[in-house]
């Protein structure tokens, strides 16, 4: 994974596995929360997905929640994965506001 905690960019796909986490879900429900949000614009294979589960436990900013009964294994979002959203949303929310007045002053 190429995310950045130092003000650097978070994938897409990490930014709304962190998103989908803020409350706890299995792998499947993952996949179906970042596919319903994205009306299907990003599928994640089980491979990948459970790559970046491992990666974002292993950076603390996921950890495994409540007792897994082998094989739906549940994931929450930690306070430090709140703070690294946080601070994706904000770096969002400066680009977006940034480019919509360049392209809204072209106009």
């Amino acid at each position: 994974m190429r995310d950045n905690v130092n003000g650097g960019a978070l994938t897409e796909v990490t930014f709304y596995i962190l998103l989908s986490l803020y409350q706890p879900r299995h792998g499947y429900s993952i996949m179906q929360y970042i596919e319903e949000n994205t009306k299907g614009r990003l599928l994640l294979g089980a491979g990948t997905l459970y790559g970046a589960l491992n990666t974002l436990c292993e950076k603390g900013w996921i950890s495994a929640h409540g007792e897994s009964d082998g094989r739906k294994k549940e994931f929450l979002i930690t306070s430090l994965g709140k703070e690294i959203a946080e601070k994706e949303l904000c770096r969002l929310t400066e680009l977006t506001s940034f480019a919509s007045e360049i392209i809204g002053g072209y106009q």
